[in-house]
């Protein structure tokens, strides 16, 4: 299952980065094959300053060896051996009328010390933060991913997008980090569902992501904008700092297990503002983005 998943993500990797690279229509991504000296490596791929993305990356990576201390301790486990593979992607607009948009897709082994297998999960998602609320781009990017969901089991689209809501939410901020999208993590093996039947959806949504997003970003690339709504914008960037650095856990994951620190914090924006006590004004826009990010809709 890992050498499959770890080519699919291969895969996945160019497709994402060649579809992202032709609506830029300027910027390429450049890459950097790393190694971890505990074993594996990855292949980081960023795009920077371009026609449509200021910033962004498209990440694999296939890590390997001792679980780290804080790690067997958080899964309760002792002298376990680990193998993690994922990609991971984050890309920031120029336009603020574009939305950011975050995803992941991992895969994890965990063996006793004869090597056997004593534990194996699927994870990921895809997540949607704008800056400015449309509410057909919303809609778009969540019946893309309830799609996806539907063909396995229907229960799944409202289960992780609640899941999704619950997860991406800045708790210091009370308010959400963006209007969601599906978040599923330790998908095991069961009586309803094998590893092959994980596979085969985490595949489908995987697949699923240029069609969730590269239709927003074309209708939205070349709208207009004024300095207010492009600081406005970094204002917002600066919430999504906040999450990353405070609650993510593939962050955390990253940095207890002595990961590439450049591919880690590459989620982070290029311009951000942390302006003191801001507050958008009543009945703008902006207010409306707040509104929903306190009270998260149903969107499908």
């Amino acid at each position: 299952m890992k050498d499959t998943f770890f080519k699919y993500i291969h895969q996945l990797q160019d497709s994402i980065t060649a579809g992202l690279e032709k609506i830029d229509g300027k910027a390429t991504f450049q890459e950097d094959i790393w190694k971890r000296p505990e074993g594996g490596g990855g292949r980081t791929r960023v795009i920077e300053n371009g026609n449509v993305f200021e910033k962004g990356g498209v990440n694999i990576s296939g890590v390997h060896g001792k679980l780290p201390d804080s790690m067997q301790k958080y899964f309760g486990v002792e002298d376990a051996d680990f193998f993690a593979c994922g990609l991971s992607l984050v890309l920031h607009p120029k336009n603020p009328m574009v939305p950011t948009v975050h995803a992941n897709w991992r895969y994890f082994e965990m063996y006793d010390k004869e090597g056997n297998i004593v534990d194996q999960w699927f994870g990921g998602g895809q997540d949607l933060t704008p800056y400015y609320l449309f509410e057909e781009d919303a809609k778009h990017f969540h019946q893309t991913c309830k799609t996806a969901c539907d063909k396995h089991n229907p229960e799944f689209y409202p289960k992780y997008k609640a899941r999704c809501d619950e997860y991406f939410y800045n708790t210091h901020r009370n308010e959400g980090r963006g209007i969601g999208g599906l978040f599923f993590d330790y998908c095991k093996a069961s009586e309803e569902m094998s590893m092959q039947n994980w596979y085969d959806f985490v595949t489908e949504v995987g697949d699923s992501f240029l069609e969730a997003y590269v239709p927003i970003v074309e209708k939205r690339k070349d709208v207009a904008y004024t300095k207010a709504q492009r600081d406005w914008q970094e204002i917002r960037r600066g919430r999504y700092v906040e999450f990353n650095l405070v609650h993510d856990k593939g962050t955390l994951f990253g940095l207890k297990t002595n990961g590439r620190i450049e591919s880690i914090l590459m989620s982070l924006p290029p311009h951000v503002q942390w302006a003191y006590n801001h507050h958008p004004e009543a009945g703008s826009e902006e207010e409306k983005l707040i509104e929903v990010l306190k009270n998260p809709k149903n969107w499908a």
